[in-house]
C-alpha cells in the first residue's frame, strides 16, 4: 500500500481533534471549549481554521472523540468577535 501525505486541512482535522481530546482529559467531560482555550495549546488552530475544518472533516472529528470515548453534542459558532464553543461530553 502506497504512502499517501495528508494535505494541510486533514493535518489541522487532526490537531483540532487531538487538542479537544487532550483538555476532555485533563479537565473530564461535559465541558465547553471555545476557540481561545484551543489556541493556548495549538496557535495554528485559528477561528477561521477551526470552522472550516469542522465543516468539511466532522466525520473525522467525530470518530477520533469516540475512539477515547468521547461525542461532540453541540458545535456553535455565533459569527465574527462572538466566538465559536465545542459542546464535548461522554460517550
Amino acid at each position: 500500500m502506497a504512502f499517501k501525505a495528508k494535505s494541510a486541512a486533514e493535518t489541522k482535522a487532526a490537531d483540532l481533534a487531538s487538542a479537544l481530546i487532550r483538555i476532555a482529559d485533563r479537565d473530564g467531560a461535559p465541558l465547553n471549549v471555545g476557540v481561545d482555550r484551543l489556541r493556548q495549546g495549538n496557535p495554528r488552530l485559528t477561528p477561521l481554521a477551526i470552522g472550516q475544518t469542522f465543516r468539511k472533516y466532522r466525520d473525522s472529528l467525530d470518530a477520533a472523540l469516540a475512539e477515547r470515548g468521547y461525542v461532540l453534542v453541540d458545535y456553535a459558532d455565533r459569527g465574527p468577535g462572538r466566538g465559536m464553543e465545542f459542546e464535548i461530553a461522554p460517550a
